[in-house]
């Protein structure tokens, strides 16, 4: 019997995800909750039952399983009416607005034994996992350094739009961020320690737009990452990896090189540079591209969540987990507005 999936919040995530809930076999769109009259209109375009709240919607459908796609705020607040009905939930990523709250939603998941997948949907791209699986297997030798980039160009009318992104939070630290800390843990490991400097010089608002960042990883890699939202540049993932249809893609260039001492990967091409034999700059290295399966990250994460939800798996991605990303991500903020180093527990 297929699984009745209810979604909770019709904006462009969400939307997302009931396109890949129609178009997937062993699940049906059950219901979608939003309060925008905007909403309406899209919900009866589907087909399905709407609610203007959660709380509605779990009290008229009794789905098997709810996607939270709220604005972050509504995070913990959501999952935690999904766990009085014992409804298993996937919860959007940030897991949180704070850390507090998170440590409020760990403890609620364990509680309450109801299952909570994080939707930090790159963990499920084909990308990521061939990437880790290469580091996995030595192949590196001893890992060394990570560097990583995330710029690109926001147009102003992503401001005008929403003046609220010109204020403080409203920058590419805790919009953007967590994103490629979750990437760089998932890659390479805990990070215990971090620096950061930020500027606003490119645009002049309240925000910064551009953010220099060094990382310490329990393993003992060192780690740079260049942030700007402000910087025309395609080195993002959103930019190389073209597993978002939508943005422009440039097939040459990478967001991510992990080096060790043997080799470098180069993600997303997946290029592999490995010495044959003696390590040494004066010695060839020798480069080949490891194949990747194109396959869709959030159709993934769907059909993963689908099997936690029938207890085949535990989550990829638990609320301790997700946790932690937005625990190093908010300190990489603390960082950056004191100009001092923050540690973190191991």
């Amino acid at each position: 019997m297929a699984l009745r999936l209810a979604i909770a919040g019709a904006g462009q995530i969400g939307r997302a995800h009931a396109e890949r809930i129609r178009a997937t076999p062993g699940c049906t769109l059950a219901a979608i909750a939003d309060p925008s009259s905007a909403a309406a209109v899209w919900v009866r375009e589907m087909g399905v039952p709407g609610f203007a709240t959660l709380d509605e919607m779990l009290a008229a459908t009794q789905p098997d399983g709810v996607i939270l796609a709220t604005p972050n705020a509504l995070h913990v607040s959501g999952a935690l009416a999904c766990f009085r009905r014992c409804v298993p939930v996937l919860v959007e990523k940030p897991v949180a607005d704070t850390l507090a709250e998170a440590q409020q939603l760990v403890a609620a998941a364990a509680a309450s034994g109801v299952p909570v997948l994080v939707g930090h949907h790159r963990r499920h791209s084909a990308i990521l996992q061939t990437a880790r699986q290469v580091i996995a297997s030595g192949r590196l030798g001893k890992l060394v350094t990570v560097n990583g980039s995330a710029t690109f160009r926001k147009p102003d009318s992503y401001f005008t739009e929403g003046p609220w992104r010109t204020q403080h939070g409203g920058g590419p630290i805790l919009i953007n961020l967590v994103h490629e800390i979750d990437n760089l843990r998932t890659l390479v490991g805990d990070i215990v320690e971090v620096q950061a400097l930020a500027s606003n010089a490119a645009r002049g608002l309240e925000v910064e737009d551009t953010v220099a960042i060094n990382l310490r990883f329990a393993n003992g890699v060192l780690g740079t990452f260049l942030l700007s939202d402000a910087a025309a540049s395609p080195r993002s993932w959103e930019q190389t990896s073209g597993e978002n249809k939508r943005y422009d893609r440039h097939t040459d260039e990478d967001c991510y090189v992990i080096a060790g001492d043997r080799g470098s990967l180069e993600v997303p091409t997946m290029r592999l540079r490995r010495y044959a034999g003696q390590a040494s700059w004066w010695e060839p290295m020798a480069t080949e591209v490891i194949a990747v399966p194109d396959l869709d990250p959030l159709r993934q994460q769907l059909l993963h969540f689908c099997a936690v939800i029938r207890g085949e798996v535990p989550p990829l991605v638990t609320a301790a987990d997700a946790t932690r990303t937005l625990e190093v991500t908010l300190a990489i903020a603390q960082a950056a507005a004191t100009s001092q180093p923050m540690r973190l527990a191991a």
